[in-house]
């Protein structure tokens, strides 16, 4: 093992797919990245073209920063990018998997195999579809699919004992591509007192934070959360200085702290601010009778009213109340939640439109009450990211209660809105290996930064 973390460790390009599922468990994003650190500023990068949510192939980009124009230290080339989906047996499996009343110890062993397997050929397919030969590829970095997070648990020994399980067993990745794997990035968080969530503000942090710009970073998948930056944030730096090539490492990687142990404004800040697609789209289903999985576009929750009422009562939910760092998942916002609001919303004689609509203004509503309750400022720009940048209706929702805050997509930057959090994971494998911490113990209540992941290796050398 150590041949093969040496091998990688003394190359300063990679190239690395990173692996993302998230809480609506329907398939899994891959992304393909070249990642080089380098000290000298390079040339402007490629603005990739819009994407369809359904869109799955990203064109190649490099990241750069809009505001100088010139591509910072930290290039990011996307050379591929596609969602396999699950298939809706798979998806009923794996969802069965998350609630102790249906979840089985067999079934759980069985997945997290199935899952590995289904990871692995979906590096494969991409590398076949896209043209780029597998064995260029030098690590993978998976997320894994979650099952069930209990961040706020049990106890053991007088003391609170957070914990979570991610399945797709990254043996079986490793075994089917030959390439070195690193998963289960969240429980090494959890063993040095945090939530194991969120894990992707430190690639926000690298990827997007400016030297004159105060930003967000607002993903909204199933969960929504964000990512304050202030200006010149410091995961960023310490990345550059302990993420070039070894021969450049010194006394500035020794000097860098990742965070203070204080709040200041020069601390990133992330946090889970509640729903994002979750309850959309549990609504949509509930109203279409399973025959659609989603909004798109906003279009049905564009024709309807928000019900004021119900949706005052719905952010009176202890969540919106409890302070950073704090995440949540479908135990609180998934099924049992969608079947509750579904019902109390028939009750109030609600159109389905009128649901969704309503449903899409919780989202909204619970986003903007996190900037303005817990934020040490409203950010310049909020760069959005993930499902719910294409659901037009939920955008102009948050242009309205977050007036005067500038919105931009991930696009716009380099990277498609649908395949940033795969391109993070990346990262926080290409982190890993080099032994960089990669957590954020203000985003996830950790008390010290640490080196989050395992590893597999891939085909001795």
């Amino acid at each position: 093992m150590s041949n093969v973390i040496a091998k990688l460790a003394g190359k300063d390009k990679w190239r690395v797919a990173g692996l993302m599922s998230g809480t609506s468990a329907d398939g899994v994003d891959v992304a393909i990245v070249d990642i080089h650190v380098s000290a000298a500023r390079g040339t402007r990068g490629a603005r990739p073209r819009t994407e369809d949510r359904r869109q799955r192939t990203a064109p190649s980009s490099v990241l750069r920063s809009p505001s100088s124009g010139t591509a910072p230290p930290v290039q990011i080339l996307v050379r591929a990018f596609e969602t396999f989906a699950y298939g809706s047996a798979l998806r009923r499996e794996i969802l069965s998997l998350c609630w102790p009343e249906t979840a089985r110890l067999d079934a759980i062993c069985h997945y997290n195999h199935v899952l590995g397997e289904v990871f692995g050929e979906a590096v494969v397919k991409l590398c076949e579809r896209s043209g780029i030969p597998l064995g260029s590829i030098d690590l993978i970095g998976s997320h894994g699919q979650t099952i069930y997070h209990y961040p706020k648990g049990g106890r053991h020994g007088g003391r609170a004992l957070g914990s979570t399980l991610q399945i797709g067993e990254p043996s079986r990745i490793a075994q089917r591509t030959g390439i070195t794997t690193v998963a289960d990035f969240r429980p090494r968080d959890m063993a040095a007192g945090g939530e194991g969530a969120p894990l992707v503000p430190y690639a926000d942090s690298v990827l997007y934070r400016d030297e004159r710009l105060c930003r967000t970073v607002q993903n909204i998948g199933g969960i929504a959360n964000l990512t304050f930056l202030p200006v010149g944030s410091d995961a960023a730096r310490r990345f550059r200085a302990e993420g070039g090539p070894p021969s450049k490492r010194g006394q500035d990687a020794r000097d860098t702290k990742i965070c203070s142990d204080e709040h200041t404004t020069n601390e990133v800040l992330a946090f889970d601010t509640g729903p994002g697609n979750m309850v959309i789209d549990g609504m949509m289903r509930l109203v279409t009778k399973e025959q659609r999985q989603y909004d798109r576009g906003g279009m049905l929750a564009g024709r309807g009213d928000v019900h004021e009422r119900l949706l005052k009562e719905m952010l009176r939910h202890p969540f919106f109340r409890r302070r950073p760092p704090k995440s949540t998942g479908r135990e609180e916002f998934g099924q049992q939640y969608c079947e509750w609001l579904y019902g109390r919303a028939r009750r109030e004689g609600l159109l389905p439109e009128d649901m969704v609509a309503t449903a899409t203004a919780f989202t909204a509503a619970s986003i903007a009450l996190a900037y303005q309750r817990f934020l040490p400022r409203l950010p310049d720009e909020m760069i959005l990211c993930g499902g719910g940048a294409h659901n037009a209706t939920l955008v102009r929702m948050l242009r309205q209660r977050l007036a005067g805050v500038g919105i931009r997509a991930t696009d716009e930057f380099g990277i498609s809105v649908d395949a940033k959090e795969a391109v993070s994971f990346a990262l926080l494998a290409y982190a890993t290996i080099r032994g960089i911490a990669n957590n954020i113990p203000t985003a996830t209540g950790a008390s010290e930064p640490v080196v989050l992941g395992k590893i597999v290796p891939g085909r001795p050398v």
